[in-house]
């Protein structure tokens, strides 16, 4: 039975992430995910690729969405009101035009001293309608792309093993910030073809391959650089046809509802891999 590990939400974009035992899953992703995002004066986002500093950034986030909290190394900590109704600015991410609701100086402040490089911190209005793309559309916060990034254990089990046979050493699960991580699948990258999900209260829906960037060399204790893993090994094995390697699924969320850990996660619809690799079977998995 294959059923949900590990659930996580990111606060703020590129920033360390919040686990949960259990999660409100909104059209938009997890609550809260990817709710805030760290820009610079000018609006342009800022990511674990160019800031691998925003790693150290451990964010809480009350319930209700009213409260942040942000611990760094060698910083006071910082907890501030949520502003969701003050004057809108343009941010850019990834060259799209988007809002954001400035969260004021203090904040600013603090993390210009924790990046070392001059940055502001904004939040998703409440009235972000964003369409993200891929087979299944739907929304999200300021997420790269889609609403959930879901990964299996069996996919990262095979990654280590062709590591171990570089004599690399296993990476951990958190290198790939994924949202929700699967047990049960024996077979590595079976969410490739899951095009629907049951899981919890929630459904839903197949929306695209994830292609990994330059953050999976990130270590996200140190924030760190780590070398050419695990970018190098995935090319040998998952390179898309459009560029970069694959590794885990984006998905869109077509029943909001509540998931917990130990929930089973059941394939309503499969379809074929988009990403033909020597080490997928052909059949499905019962």
């Amino acid at each position: 039975m294959a059923r949900v590990v590990e659930l996580s939400y990111y606060p703020v974009k590129g920033c360390a992430a919040v686990s949960a035992r259990e999660a409100l899953l909104t059209p938009a992703g997890l609550a809260h995910d990817r709710s805030f995002m760290v820009v610079s004066e000018a609006g342009v986002y800022r990511t674990q690729r160019r800031d691998p500093r925003l790693a150290l950034i451990r964010p809480t986030i009350s319930d209700d969405g009213g409260r942040l909290g942000l611990r760094a190394p060698d910083a006071e900590p910082l907890d501030l009101p949520v502003d969701t109704s003050g004057a809108r600015r343009p941010v850019d991410l990834f060259g799209t035009a988007y809002q954001g609701i400035d969260q004021g100086d203090t904040v600013a402040e603090w993390l210009s001293d924790v990046l070392g490089t001059r940055s502001r911190l904004v939040r998703v209005p409440p009235d972000h309608h964003r369409v993200t793309d891929g087979r299944t559309p739907g929304t999200s916060g300021y997420a790269d792309s889609c609403a959930l990034h879901v990964l299996s254990r069996s996919t990262l089990d095979l990654l280590n093993q062709k590591l171990a046979e570089r004599g690399a050493a296993p990476l951990p699960v958190n290198r790939f910030r994924p949202n929700m991580v699967i047990d049960g699948w024996d077979e590595p990258h079976t969410e490739d073809r899951a095009r629907g999900l049951s899981v919890g209260t929630a459904e839903l829906g197949y929306a695209k391959l994830a292609i990994r960037c330059a953050v999976t060399l990130v270590e996200q204790e140190s924030a760190k650089r780590a070398g050419p893993e695990p970018l190098r090994t995935l090319a040998a094995y998952r390179r898309a046809a459009e560029g970069g390697v694959a590794f885990g699924t984006k998905l869109s969320v077509l029943r909001p509802g509540r998931i917990r850990v130990d929930d089973e996660v059941t394939v309503t619809a499969w379809g074929e891999s988009e990403l033909r690799t020597p080490d997928r079977r052909a059949r499905h998995p019962g």
